[in-house]
């Protein structure tokens, strides 16, 4: 790809993000409203995942999750939570809950319900301590958003709707890191108007991308790739591109102590369909 599309893709990014953020200003404090931004997409990303993994272990080729009844769904819960990790219902997923997000009334409820079953979809399996608190982040009930429901939900409706949007497409597919660089950009936008350090969050993913190749001269295969500070997680993405996530043979290992980017690193992991990395990040949580 050529760093034309590539300017392309990052520059649709921006102007959607700073649309959102245009449709919600006076309303969420930018510092705040990085964290609504950054949970929605997560929500999203993680629900394709999932329709994505499970249709493409159907023989039909017509198949199509999303439209499955949520009882006929059950079925295959026990199987997808054992390599998956989590588990969503077809009503829950994102592209089912944004087609009527505008004229729902309690979609702030509704997220939430969601957001607790897809946290409890792991209960009782290896994944339920990688799972806890994903959403702990995106309180869809707070004042912030609006100072009734009605309005609160406009908001969201509004999010989810500007979210969906967005064309992301899949990790590999892409030739920007979607995820790191929706956050570098909300970073750069508040970082400095909310009195906080964006350096601490972030390495932009220029510089995560030479350090991948630095430390890749020579190499055709690593036995594992650790980042003490993953962030993110772009770093390690940037190893996962640069040798070929089978050639890193004992997995990505990261240390991240601040929730929302723990979350985003997970998602990042999420999106390359191996749970044993998701849960290689979170044990060694600090």
């Amino acid at each position: 790809m050529t760093n034309t599309t590539k300017e392309q893709e990052r520059a649709e990014l921006h102007r959607t993000i700073w649309q959102i953020a245009n449709d919600l200003r006076g309303s969420v404090d930018g510092w705040d409203f990085k964290q609504y931004v950054l949970g929605i997409l997560f929500y999203r990303f993680i629900s394709e995942n999932l329709a994505s993994y499970i249709n493409s272990n159907e023989p039909e080729e017509d198949f199509d999750y999303a439209a499955l009844s949520d009882s006929d769904a059950e079925f295959g819960r026990a199987d997808t939570v054992k390599e998956k990790g989590f588990y969503i219902l077809p009503s829950e997923l994102f592209a089912n809950v944004v087609k009527n997000a505008k004229n729902n009334a309690n979609l702030n409820e509704i997220l939430a319900v969601i957001f607790r079953d897809i946290e409890n979809s792991a209960k009782g399996t290896e994944s339920e301590d990688d799972l806890k608190g994903l959403f702990d982040d995106l309180d869809v009930n707070s004042n912030k958003l609006g100072s009734t429901v009605e309005k609160r939900n406009r908001q969201l409706a509004k999010l989810l709707e500007s979210i969906s949007g967005l064309r992301l497409g899949d990790y590999f597919d892409n030739t920007i890191d979607a995820f790191g660089d929706a956050y570098e950009y909300l970073m750069t936008m508040y970082a400095s108007s909310a009195g906080k350090s964006g350096g601490e969050f972030f390495t932009p993913q220029e510089v995560s991308e030479l350090l991948a190749e630095i430390a890749t001269v020579g190499k055709t295969e690593v036995n594992k790739v650790y980042d003490p500070a993953c962030g993110s997680g772009s770093l390690l993405l940037k190893f996962a591109k640069v040798l070929g996530k089978e050639n890193v043979r004992q997995g990505f290992y990261g240390q991240e102590i601040n929730l929302t980017t723990y979350n985003i690193a997970v998602s990042s992991y999420v999106e390359q369909e191996d749970t044993r990395e998701v849960v290689d990040i979170k044990e060694l949580i600090l």
